[in-house]
């Protein structure tokens, strides 16, 4: 897919006229959802229906460095980097956000499908509804907003999901973070299987092991092509939500696995670079034996970074679910 600009009835060229082309599948610019690559942007189009409500295409890969799952399915956190990319287009697109601004999430909850997430034989196509609720303004300047988003594929829900984020200046970005790192922590891989987080390469685990139970070490790769993929001067939003998933993984009995089909995440304050960042993980009364629930919370320096409650259906089979 090539990138085009973001217009009120979507990417490529009018369909309608005398030797009109056929309208084009692009996608919308990477700058507008915080991408590098263009192979990272997933979504394809965004028209405004009303002064608050949008629709939106968009497109998954069959194959995903970091978000294919190992049962044939679409890894249900694409479903969140989905939403995330909503947010950030809206903002840019459509809701007067300069490019530049930063954002922070202050929450980010979303419910997948697991029947619904099967790879076809060809890349799934989607359709998006997007609501824009809780609109917050300071002068002219939009700083703080909320979606309610629906994600489907072929007339059927993948995911529903809600998020709201506060829009930051590059002159307060730069006073609550300082300057941007010369250098990125040395990377050391963990020693624990990659398997033992639900995953199958060793450069894909963002957890650590500690000295205590239920408590791992927040250990990305800095490099990492995806979750890394625009030169952050901290550690992503979505780097905590795939810390929870894996720590969940994590507290799995020996042959279970874990089919993730709910995650809600308050975020406090960025994760910086740097400094150890505690991941600590307690499972929940769960109302079915096939059920799990657990909360995660991440610590640096004695503050909460964010909370996330995790939600999965059990399976036997493959530990973590690895590929």
């Amino acid at each position: 897919m090539t990138s085009a600009a973001v217009s009120s009835t979507g990417g490529g060229r009018p369909d309608s006229g005398p030797g009109a082309l056929p309208r084009l599948t692009t996608t919308v610019p990477c700058e507008y959802v915080h991408r590098s690559s263009m192979a990272e942007v997933f979504l394809t189009s965004c028209r405004r229906t009303s002064e608050t409500r949008f629709t939106l295409t968009g497109q998954w890969p069959r194959a995903h460095a970091f978000f294919s799952g190992p049962d044939g399915r679409h890894d249900p956190l694409q479903a969140a980097e989905t939403m995330k990319q909503i947010a950030l287009c809206l903002a840019h697109a459509e809701l007067g956000v300069p490019l530049g601004h930063h954002f922070m999430p202050c929450d980010l909850s979303f419910t997948a499908d697991p029947d619904e997430l099967a790879i076809g034989t060809v890349p799934s196509d989607l359709s998006i509804d997007a609501d824009c609720t809780d609109l917050v303004h300071k002068g002219s300047r939009l700083v703080e907003f909320a979606l309610g988003i629906t994600i489907r594929r072929n007339d059927r829900t993948l995911a529903t999901g809600t998020v709201r984020f506060v829009c930051i200046s590059p002159g307060a970005h730069h006073r609550l973070h300082g300057a941007a790192p010369e250098s990125l922590p040395a990377y050391r891989p963990s020693e624990l299987a990659p398997s033992t987080f639900g995953r199958g390469r060793r450069r894909d685990t963002v957890l650590a092991a500690s000295d205590l139970p239920g408590r791992w070490r927040l250990n990305p790769d800095p490099s990492h092509p995806v979750l890394f993929d625009t030169g952050d001067d901290h550690i992503p939003p979505m780097v905590l939500m795939a810390a929870a998933h894996q720590a969940t993984c994590a507290l799995l009995a020996s042959g279970h696995s874990l089919t993730l089909t709910a995650m809600s995440t308050e975020f406090h304050r960025h994760a910086e670079f740097g400094r150890p960042c505690w991941i600590e993980a307690t499972p929940l009364f769960a109302q079915h034996p096939d059920t799990m629930s657990v909360l995660v919370t991440g610590r640096q320096d004695n503050r909460q970074v964010f909370g996330s409650h995790v939600s999965g259906t059990l399976t036997r089979g493959k530990r973590g679910g690895a590929r």
